[in-house]
């Protein structure tokens, strides 16, 4: 049986679910409490497991992650909500110098299973500072997994998973996405890490996307089937482990690869999509991989520049025809 849930409703309720599973799983952050979260993912939360087990901190990421990371090592399951992982950066130290390393560190003595959460990517008129994609700078650190999902269902059982892991996981969210609405089945569930999923069957293209990007992947398939293309749409999930398999098995059928990122172009997870596929289904490839990516340069505030600046629809139809030779 399933129900119709938005995003931040599924994450709630995937760290509900854990912590009255588990007693060591705790969520500490800014406004997680009080303010049921900035966005309100931690609704409720406080009511029901009281102050010691959902915190409220000042904004001091640095040291809350720094606090998340000595009790995971003590035995304890924290959840560490960033407001954005812009502000992450703050805790950079903490991620990469300690939890990603706890595990290597310590000889295998000392595990870190911590979740670094919150919303990743630009969320419109926000400025430079407030609009960047973090999945590929996580993704880049050994002992870290990466997480980015935008699908509710996806949400609950990959946020569930994360908080049994035994390693670090940042989950990456999206700002605009708390609100979409989809299926979530009931009772007990789990996604694993490190699998793809293929959101709808092609035979063209395939298009490879992740986090809120996948809703202008559906968007563009919509338009290239009314026009005659069957693109195959896989969603990416986890960023590391990265599933490659499911990507290059959909590209030995269709031939032809374009991924979406809303990330700079440079040293990014599509950059890395495109390099895994040449090294593994090059003989298979119609057309050069293809990549929608962010301006390289930093997000302008005015909204036509956002709009010029960010991965759309329409880019993305043009680029797979620019593959599929259909206007050359």
């Amino acid at each position: 049986m399933s129900r119709i849930l938005n995003l931040r409703d599924a994450l709630n309720e995937a760290m509900s679910e854990e912590m009255r599973r588990d007693e060591n799983v705790f969520l500490m952050g800014e406004e997680v409490a009080e303010y049921n979260g900035a966005y309100k993912v931690s609704k409720g939360m406080l009511d029901e497991f009281g102050a010691k087990r959902v915190i409220d901190t000042p904004i001091t990421e640095l040291g809350f992650a720094g606090v998340g990371v000595g009790a995971a090592m003590n035995g304890l399951r924290p959840i560490i909500e960033f407001m954005t992982w812009n502000f992450a950066i703050l805790a950079f130290d903490q991620i990469v110098n300690n939890a990603a390393k706890t595990l290597s560190q310590s000889a295998g003595q000392f595990n870190c299973p911590i979740v670094f959460r919150g919303p990743s990517g630009a969320a419109g008129q926000l400025a430079q500072q407030h609009s960047q994609t973090f999945e590929s700078w996580m993704a880049n650190t050994p002992g870290l997994k990466v997480i980015s999902i935008v699908d509710p269902a996806d949400s609950k059982g990959l946020l569930k998973s994360a908080i049994r892991d035994d390693d670090p996981v940042c989950f990456m969210e999206s700002e605009v996405m708390y609100a979409l609405k989809g299926e979530v089945p009931e009772g007990e569930y789990l996604v694993p890490i490190g699998k793809a999923a293929i959101r709808s069957e092609g035979s063209d293209v395939t298009i490879v996307s992740y986090n809120k990007s996948m809703e202008l992947v559906k968007d563009a398939a919509k338009t290239l089937a009314g026009e005659g293309i069957s693109a195959e749409v896989i969603d990416l999930r986890t960023i590391r482990p990265l599933d490659i398999h499911t990507v290059v098995e959909s590209v030995k059928k269709t031939n032809r690869l374009v991924v979406v990122d809303e990330a700079w172009p440079f040293a990014g997870v599509s950059a890395e999509v495109a390099y895994e596929v040449q090294k593994y289904a090059f003989d298979y490839l119609d057309a050069p991989v293809t990549r929608i990516n962010a301006a390289d340069t930093s997000l302008p505030y005015a909204p036509t520049l956002v709009d010029e600046y960010m991965p759309n629809a329409a880019k993305i139809v043009k680029a797979v025809k620019e593959v599929m030779y259909v206007n050359a």
